[in-house]
């Protein structure tokens, strides 16, 4: 089984389109340099591929347990290598440095996260989850929450978790019925259960800092009447130093598909007098905040996307070097060849690398949107970042983790039946990428969000923006005389208006059959902005060939996956189009037998 090596060439070059250089030079991040970024990116590589690769596969064997005590007990190797991922700062990388954190631009924390992911998909949820926490608890804490909770997050010291769901509400957290109770100094006694809680019980850092959705007495049913609140495991002294014992704990873990080193706990809260708590920001706001957490947390599910992605690619692609079976087409003689030499084989190897490639650059681009609407000078330039960043969201989450489930099922089948025994290691990458298209939100949800808040809010004002971004880049394609490449992404550019009208047109008069077409809706934005990106990884390499600029052979490939991308994937985009416009009818009709 071959360990992760980080693509750092190919992340280079997607932070290069993804403008690093104008990234790294807006306010704040005047530290950020692009040579102190690739030297950060550089370590990151092999901090990744040296610690955590090589205990990717015992995690997965040995897996999460719960011991007699109530206790999660981790596979070996992984305190020693949280020790390590803290000590060293990465966990703060992208957090303030006014609560001990780097402060990196979004953009080169994508890379490092991707990195992780892919080295170690299920060690890189607790510091997935601590992030999300941080960031809520940064701009909805109280300034003594803050003082109280966030270097000590920040450093990795200790761990964040979000606890949204229950066993009677799943997605619907209008359905959540814990509860909070008001004490006379101020706190809150918190009682109920959640299930899904990523790393919610571990040993990892000496204290866990849950956040928790609950309702106060008499608080509005629905959404409305739900608040945000802080309970941690361990209650922190008058010194910030853990102390008793929370009234929390560990029912039980879920036995997984896939990311088996990845606690899945099941929480009770409450069970001996209440969990004490302290609400975090204003009463009935925890659904606004909590979202705060949640569309940093999709963007991230889809870099995990990204990354297993990556990683099974890696996998195959050296399977199909090493492995020789039958001979050449076409060729007479010779004896056995390497696989890699078959066209169908060639053909899945090219669909994964493309893909990959594409959501990275998508990924990559996002990332820079948001870093702009962050910290650009301009108020306008910020808005218009935003709004873009609010559109690609869903087509990170859920297009990247669907191609993701598709790549790693290719990977497999590139192994043939070897693929499906799980020593050669390819199955692992299917089993953990098949959790990434539902938590944080199914592809259903994601593309309810895409036709709902994203397209039919604004009028369609933001996709048609990316729309005239693509057909720009359509016709620069055509001036540098890359005409395959522009069919392909013309021909998507137009299949993706087509449903975007379809949407604005029937959104108010027919909302089942547009919500009947809105995974489609996704995958066809999704297809078509990441061959927008290739297009324009083309368009750079092109530009840096006739300049004799970089490395020829991974410049001529980055071409290559662009064209390919454009006859196997956005040839697709018109299919997906007619089930957007013409597809509910046989979804809705009531005699299908459903």
């Amino acid at each position: 089984m071959s360990e992760y090596a980080a693509p750092l060439q190919d992340m280079r070059f997607a932070l290069d389109l993804a403008g690093l250089a104008e990234v790294a030079a807006l306010p704040g991040y005047e530290d950020a340099s692009p040579d102190v970024i690739d030297a950060v990116l550089e370590e990151a590589a092999r901090f990744t591929g040296e610690v955590l690769s090589p205990i990717n596969r015992v995690g997965d064997r040995t897996g999460a347990r719960l011991d007699e005590e109530g206790r999660v007990v981790m596979p070996e190797g992984f305190a020693a290598a949280y020790r390590a991922w803290a000590d060293n700062g990465w966990n703060g990388m992208g957090c303030d440095p006014a609560h001990g954190g780097a402060g990196m631009p979004h953009l080169a924390v994508a890379q490092i996260q991707e990195m992780v992911m892919g080295a170690n998909m299920a060690f890189s949820l607790c510091p997935l989850l601590t992030a999300g926490a941080i960031e809520a608890l940064a701009l909805c804490g109280s300034d003594e929450q803050k003082a109280l909770y966030l270097e000590r997050m920040v450093s990795g010291e200790w761990t964040g978790t979000m606890n949204l769901t229950e066993p009677q509400a799943g997605s619907d957290l209008a359905a959540v019925r814990t509860r909070a109770e008001l004490q006379p100094d101020g706190s809150y006694r918190v009682f109920g259960q959640k299930i899904f809680i990523t790393f919610g019980e571990h040993e990892l850092a000496s204290n866990i800092v849950h956040l928790v959705l609950a309702r106060t007495p008499g608080a509005p049913e629905g959404v409305k009447g739900i608040s945000l609140f802080i309970v941690p495991k361990f209650i922190p002294d008058a010194d910030g130093n853990p102390g008793a014992r929370n009234d929390l704990r560990c029912v039980s873990l879920e036995h997984k598909l896939g990311i088996h080193a990845s606690p899945t706990c099941v929480m009770a809260f409450g069970d001996a007098g209440g969990a004490t708590g302290w609400l975090c920001g204003e009463e009935h706001r925890g659904i606004e905040y909590m979202f705060i957490m949640m569309n940093a947390a999709r963007y991230a599910v889809g870099l995990q996307g990204l990354a297993v992605a990556e990683r099974a690619f890696q996998h195959a692609r050296a399977y199909a070097h090493e492995r020789r079976q039958g001979g050449e087409a076409g060729a007479k003689g010779g004896g056995s060849v390497p696989i890699v030499r078959h066209p169908d084989v060639r053909r899945m190897l090219m669909r994964m690398k493309s893909q990959v490639e594409a959501m990275r650059a998508l990924a990559a681009v996002t990332a820079a949107a948001r870093d702009r609407a962050a910290r650009h000078p301009d108020e306008a330039e910020r808005a218009r970042a935003q709004a873009f960043v609010e559109l690609m969201i869903p087509l990170v989450k859920g297009w990247s983790t669907e191609t993701a489930n598709e790549v790693a099922s290719l990977g497999v089948q590139v192994h043939g039946g070897m693929g499906y025994v799980e020593e050669t290691g390819a199955a692992q990458y299917l089993r953990d990428a098949r959790i990434t298209n539902i938590y944080e939100g199914t592809t259903g949800i994601q593309a309810n969000d895409l036709v709902g808040r994203k397209i039919a809010r604004d009028g369609g004002e933001a996709a048609r923006a990316v729309l005239a971004d693509m057909r720009q880049t359509v016709a620069d394609l055509r001036a540098a005389g890359l005409e395959a490449i522009a069919v392909g992404l013309d021909d998507a550019t137009q299949a993706l208006e087509r449903g975007i009208d379809f949407v604005l047109a029937h959104w108010r008069s027919d909302l089942r059959a547009v919500l009947a077409g809105a995974v489609p809706l996704l995958m066809l934005f999704g297809r078509a902005a990441g061959g927008w990106q290739l297009a324009r990884g083309a368009l750079l390499a092109q530009h840096r060939l006739a300049a004799g600029d970089g490395d020829t052979d991974f410049l001529r490939a980055k071409m290559v996956s662009a064209r390919f991308y454009a006859d196997h994937v956005l040839s697709e985009c018109g299919g997906l189009a007619h089930m957007v416009c013409s597809g509910a009818d046989a979804v809705l009709d009531e005699a299908a037998g459903l």
